[in-house]
């Protein structure tokens, strides 16, 4: 997609298209689980704190990694196989930013009523889980942060989750915009512009959420923008 938009030369083979749409498809799941492991990470570190590095061990902690990108390359795998499948003997030119499900099933001559609903019932279910997750932490986490007596305490934990809830939010708002909809309801154009809110903006949101709150980090950046600020300043001078 970058080549694309870099040398301007909008063209894609057969093959390349299948692993385009298999690591899109696989890195946007794992997403979606990942998001849901790290409001368990989160529900953990506010509600058992005291227990926090007994039961988030190195172990569970691999396993909240490797299981999401596990069952997210299966899911990929599966789609995939079966979206390629398909006869293809419409126009070649895909109305999307890259190889997505939906753009090419436009493209298809095959009966698609049975892709569209693994569609709907994988993404269902994932979706569902996660949210499941992601909501029973947040109801423990809430439940918490109310009963703490120090304000400055409610703060800061509310604080911390924040930004979490607020790419969960844009998320899973553009997953069902994107996917859990009816065929009939289905824009190319708008769907374009959601998919820039899970390609582009979830991804810069990211390391505001995990690294960006951590105090060393902070200091890090701080120290690299004063040091930058006092080079630029020496340059000014001499020249």
């Amino acid at each position: 997609m970058l080549g694309n938009f870099l040398y301007k030369q909008n063209v894609i083979s057969f093959n390349a298209c299948a692993a385009q749409l298999g690591c899109f498809l696989a890195f946007m799941v794992s997403e979606c689980l990942l998001l849901a492991s790290m409001a368990y990470d989160r529900y953990v570190a506010i509600c058992n704190p005291l227990l926090y590095m007994v039961v988030m061990s190195p172990r569970i902690c691999i396993q909240l990694v490797a299981v999401p990108y596990s069952y997210s390359f299966l899911m990929a795998l599966f789609h995939t196989i079966l979206t390629f499948r398909l006869s293809y003997c419409h126009s070649n030119i895909i109305n999307h930013f890259y190889c997505d499900d939906m753009p090419l099933l436009r493209l298809t001559c095959s009966d698609t009523h049975s892709k569209q609903l693994w569609i709907f019932a994988c993404a269902g279910i994932t979706f569902i889980s996660s949210v499941l997750i992601v909501f029973v932490s947040y109801m423990f986490i809430i439940s918490t942060i109310l009963r703490m007596r120090s304000a400055d305490g409610r703060r800061k934990a509310f604080s911390t989750c924040s930004s979490h809830m607020l790419a969960v939010t844009i998320f899973y708002g553009t997953l069902i915009f994107m996917y859990l909809q009816p065929s009939s309801n289905h824009s190319l154009d708008t769907d374009k512009m959601a998919s820039v809110f899970y390609t582009v903006i979830i991804p810069m949101l990211n390391p505001l959420i995990y690294s960006l709150r951590n105090k060393d980090v902070k200091e890090a950046m701080r120290k690299v923008i004063v040091s930058r600020n006092q080079v630029f300043m020496f340059l000014k001078v001499k020249t």
